[in-house]
């Protein structure tokens, strides 16, 4: 189902927007690209529509909802506690710390790096935040070499209001048109997308979506407790080790091409725990899936909802995602009454 959902989403992704495209146009594209029906012909507009704006856009967008997806999945697996979310290692709180610092020193004092970079520079330096923040969460919780669960989750705390105070200042000192760059980064965009984008994104978000579902035994395990997971022959510092380095390269990765888009990480695994069960071997591949989809019908409304001007996707993620969160800890705790 979140595979004919998904393959659906796409094909009215491409199909709507502020020029329409004719379904059978956006399979003819796709069958011209495969040597197929060769002899038909199609629009160029839509060809090029197609090829060189939308497609790449909505490559980007189910990557980065597939690693935001699956790496929610790890860290609530990790941290066992089903409102965890990547965000509580730092990687979203160091992005756009040094994405705000980027966009407010690049004219005095970045204008070399930017030249030779160009957008890439804020790409590069909003990874490189995400990853100093989580390794500097990760070194904090190290205890007799090994880090410690409640140990991250409280620097991860202690980071992410340091890291937010230091945006608001910098948001402060910057001037109007830095301040609307800032706010549009930090709700979300995938405006910006194109085919050199997605290649940078795929090595990152690929390995840990290919990566994190070996690691699905080992957190069922964990859910039983890290002594219990020791017990049964897991490394759980190793387990640990390698579940934090692949979240961190794939949201760090994302946070980079598309600013921060929040929700998707927290409450896909959440929907699908409650719809397939708590078993991580289809928890993590079908969080993938699921956050692949969310993110491509959030595209496409955040496209057609105000069209021609285009609303940040990190709007419609809150939208869409904070009735649901709101209906499921109702339930919960409705469950827990009784």
């Amino acid at each position: 189902m979140l595979v004919a959902g998904l393959l659906l989403s796409v094909a009215l992704s491409l199909s709507f927007g502020a020029m329409h495209i004719p379904l059978r146009d956006v399979l003819l594209a796709f069958a011209h690209r495969l040597g197929l029906w060769t002899d038909m012909q199609l629009d160029e507009t839509y060809a090029g529509v197609i090829n060189v704006l939308r497609l790449p856009r909505i490559l980007l967008g189910m990557l980065v909802g597939a690693a935001l997806g699956i790496s929610g999945a790890a860290i609530q697996g990790i941290f066992r506690n089903p409102l965890a979310e990547p965000g509580l290692i730092g990687i979203s709180a160091g992005a756009s710390l040094m994405a705000a610092t980027i966009i407010v020193l690049e004219p005095m004092l970045l204008a070399g790096l930017s030249a030779i970079l160009g957008y890439y520079l804020l790409a590069f330096g909003a990874f490189a935040g995400a990853g100093f923040a989580a390794f500097l969460i990760y070194q904090i919780a190290k205890s007799d070499g090994r880090p410690q669960v409640a140990t991250m989750l409280l620097a991860g705390i202690a980071i992410n209001a340091l890291a937010g105070a230091l945006t608001g200042i910098i948001s402060y000192l910057s001037s109007e048109q830095q301040l609307r760059s800032i706010t549009f980064w930090m709700l979300g965009s995938l405006g910006g997308a194109s085919w050199e984008m997605v290649w940078c994104l795929l090595p990152f978000a690929g390995l840990a979506i290919v990566l994190l579902p070996f690691q699905a035994r080992s957190l069922n395990a964990f859910a039983l407790g890290e002594s219990q997971a020791d017990q049964l022959g897991m490394r759980s510092g190793r387990i640990k080790t390698q579940v934090v380095l692949l979240t961190t390269l794939a949201v760090g990765a994302s946070v980079a091409v598309s600013g921060i888009i929040g929700f998707v990480g927290l409450l896909v695994p959440h929907i699908f725990r409650l719809l397939g069960g708590p078993d991580h071997k289809y928890v993590l591949p079908a969080s993938a899936l699921m956050g692949a989809f969310i993110l491509t019908i959030a595209d496409l409304l955040c496209r057609v909802l105000t069209a021609p001007i285009e609303l940040p996707i990190g709007v419609i993620t809150a939208l869409l995602g904070t009735p649901v969160f709101l209906y499921i800890l109702i339930k919960d705790k409705k469950k827990l009454l009784h």
